[in-house]
């Protein structure tokens, strides 16, 4: 069973972004406030790269039975740096919609189909409800991080 906490942050999680940045502009937004880490632009297009790959997994662990996968680093991925060209109000419309689909997906399943599991390389057997978990938390270390740097601007 899916625990009202969880349904309500992966409605909604995503839309604290906006109130965070509401008042920056491009340029800050943009900005690498620490040589190496990654500008609030960055993180953001960075959480619009990783929702489609988190589908994709759902959709694997709903398919096969335990498939694998590895930890998932932007670095690593191409796409990211394609994610990074959009604008920001494009990579906020494109989480709003990527969001649209996990919901859709995630709440809909039955208990049996919740209980599937994929393994992850670092954390190992995880059931559709712990890998939404993982992903919320994951989502909520980048919007503490999009918060910090936009405080660290002002």
């Amino acid at each position: 069973m899916i625990q009202s906490s969880l349904t309500h942050r992966l409605k909604d999680q995503h839309r604290a972004i906006t109130p965070i940045i509401i008042k920056l502009n491009d340029r800050q937004i943009q900005h690498h406030h620490i040589k190496g880490k990654w500008s609030i632009h960055e993180h953001i297009a960075h959480l619009a790269k990783y929702q489609p790959l988190f589908i994709d997994r759902i959709r694997k662990i709903l398919l096969m039975d335990d498939p694998e996968f590895e930890a998932y680093r932007a670095e690593d991925d191409d796409g990211f740096e394609i994610y990074c060209a959009f604008t920001t109000y494009e990579l906020l419309k494109k989480i709003s919609s990527d969001r649209e689909v996990i919901y859709n997906l995630v709440t809909k399943l039955s208990p049996d189909k919740l209980d599937r599991t994929g393994i992850h390389s670092k954390y190992g057997k995880l059931n559709i409800l712990d890998w939404t978990e993982f992903f919320l938390l994951h989502e909520a270390h980048h919007l503490f991080a999009i918060f910090q740097l936009t405080h660290t601007l002002k």
